[in-house]
Order: structure tokens, then C-alpha cells, then sequence
């Protein structure tokens, strides 16, 4: 098929269709003539994949590149592949750099709280103790009750996400789906947790509004 049709079938510009490939996000195509270049389904599945990974998970294109490669390297095993793409994707649009000692000494014994198989070199540990990092500068301190929940609801949609894998049938889609999984589940999380947190507001402090409930308009 010509770029137009890929353009057409994943609902990016021809233009971004070539700054993909400039970029190397997306493998070149066949050349069957002196002007012409013939793409096929693989293409169209990977800037569909790119496009999800850079709009909906809202990575950066080096950060974009690194996942990629993660996925394409084919001497890894499904833990190491996991492992990283963890690393590759770090902190999304957060700053670099690691947490307080004590922040991230409170995050270790919450991890081993709930029993849980990490190592000390995950990414997570930094992400969380920043974000207890941040709280203090607004002077809020998270009690162990706040915490505990945020973990609780952290390992409920962990096994969610493992649970998934059963239902790819290759071992390249299970990778996929872990990895990209990852970057859109953040993604799914934050708009899952406003709509969430408007119905806790409206419990807590009613107000006489127009709520969207599709079960209630029936």
C-alpha cells in the first residue's frame, strides 16, 4: 500500500507518517520503484502502536524509541523485557534524580509491607518517593492509612494487568501488551481516578449540578 493508505488507516498526517520513519520509530518500506515505496499491515500496526504510545501515553519520542527497541530486541526474556521497559520509561514526565532518603526509606517498607518481590534498582521507588517529596513542599504529610490504600489499589490493578497477558496467544504480543500496557494503564488510571474522585466529592459535599449517569437517564 502507498503512504496515503496508511496515512488513512492509522489517522496520522503523511507528514508525521514521514517524520516516523526519518526518526526510526517506524521500519522502512519496500521500494518497488525509482519514486515509490510499498508499505504493508506491519506498518500500519506500528504507527498505530507509536501513535498510542506518544498521544494517549504521552512519551517523548527518545523516550518513544526506547520502548520500541525494548520490543524489538529479541534476545530478552519476558522479565527482562518487562524489566526494561520499566527502566526505559523511568519517571514519564516527571523530573530525574531520587527521593529523599527517608522518602524512599518509607516507600521500601511499605513495598515489604505488602509483601512485595522487588528489586532495589526499580524505578517505581524513586517515582513514589518524589511524590512524597512534592506532598511536603505543599505541607501535607501522607499518613500510613493514605498510603496503604494508594498500594492496595497499586497491587489490585497490578494483577489486573498480569491477568491480561492470558489473553494474548504469542509470546510477541504478551511483550506488547506488557510494555505498552504499562504506558497506556497510566493513562487509563488518571482518567479513571477524576471521574472517581468526582463522585467522592459530590458524596462528601453535595451540590445541586447535572451529574452524567447514563443509568439514571434511563
Amino acid at each position: 500500500m502507498k503512504i496515503s493508505e496508511v496515512s488513512r488507516r492509522t489517522g496520522v498526517t503523511a507528514t508525521t507518517m514521514k517524520y516516523y520513519l526519518r526518526e526510526g520509530l517506524v521500519h522502512s518500506g519496500e521500494r518497488v520503484g525509482s519514486n515509490q515505496t510499498a508499505y504493508d499491515e506491519t506498518h500500519v500496526r506500528r504507527v498505530k502502536l507509536v501513535r498510542a504510545l506518544i498521544e494517549t501515553g504521552g512519551l517523548s519520542i527518545a523516550d518513544t524509541k526506547q520502548v520500541l527497541a525494548t520490543l524489538d530486541a529479541d534476545d530478552m526474556s519476558l522479565a527482562h523485557t518487562f524489566e526494561a521497559a520499566q527502566h526505559a520509561l523511568g519517571v514519564g514526565g516527571a523530573s530525574s534524580g531520587t527521593g529523599r532518603p527517608e522518602s524512599r526509606d518509607r516507600i521500601a517498607a511499605l513495598s515489604t509491607e505488602h509483601g512485595w518481590r522487588t528489586t532495589a534498582e526499580n524505578p517505581g521507588f524513586d517515582v513514589a518517593a518524589r511524590a512524597l517529596d512534592a506532598f511536603s513542599t505543599i505541607g501535607f504529610a501522607p499518613s500510613d492509612e493514605f498510603l496503604d490504600a494508594y498500594a492496595s489499589a497499586a497491587a489490585t490493578i497490578a494483577r489486573a494487568d498480569l491477568a491480561a497477558l492470558t489473553t494474548r496467544d504469542r509470546p510477541e504480543l504478551v511483550a506488547e501488551l506488557m510494555v505498552v500496557g504499562t504506558v497506556l494503564g497510566d493513562a487509563l488510571i488518571a482518567g479513571l481516578r477524576r471521574l472517581a474522585q468526582e463522585n467522592e466529592t459530590a458524596e462528601l459535599f453535595p451540590v445541586h449540578t447535572t451529574i452524567h449517569n447514563e443509568k439514571d437517564a434511563k
